[in-house]
């Protein structure tokens, strides 16, 4: 059973902490770190194509903000899971463990449970703009 007074707390946790990693994940190491050059370098080399980069940059962008702040949460989650798909799948070659060589396939996969958690469960605590199929009653 699911604690109604702790539970929507949880749920805003596990939003604004996913929200914060999409956005360290696409600015910081995107952006800074391999540069959108490299980034669309790197997705031609596993047979992608490069601009689609910025397509993956704009969502994880778009989505780690409304999942920050709460807006449309069950749809952020819902627009970024192919994406942290498609993470996993990059991955998958590279092993099991993020931290080896090319990065694993664990923390893409785990990421894209949370992901879909937060789907299923709501917006949470503190939601600018619930979903409108949302069951949590504490903001």
């Amino acid at each position: 059973m699911i604690d109604q007074k702790t539970g929507p707390y949880g749920l805003l946790l596990l939003r604004v902490t996913t929200g914060l990693a999409l956005l360290a994940h696409s600015l910081y190491l995107k952006v800074f770190v391999f540069t959108m050059a490299g980034t669309a370098d790197f997705f031609r080399s596993i047979g992608l194509p490069g601009p689609l980069a910025w397509i993956v940059l704009l969502i994880e962008i778009g989505t780690g903000v409304m999942l920050i702040f709460g807006i449309k949460a069950r749809i952020a989650a819902l627009g970024a899971i192919p994406v942290l798909i498609g993470a996993t799948w990059a991955h998958s070659g590279n092993g099991w463990l993020f931290s080896g060589t090319g990065g694993g396939w664990e923390y893409p996969l785990f990421w894209t449970l949370a992901l879909g958690s937060i789907a299923l469960l709501g917006d949470g605590a503190h939601a600018v703009a619930p979903s409108v199929t949302s069951s949590s009653s504490v903001r």
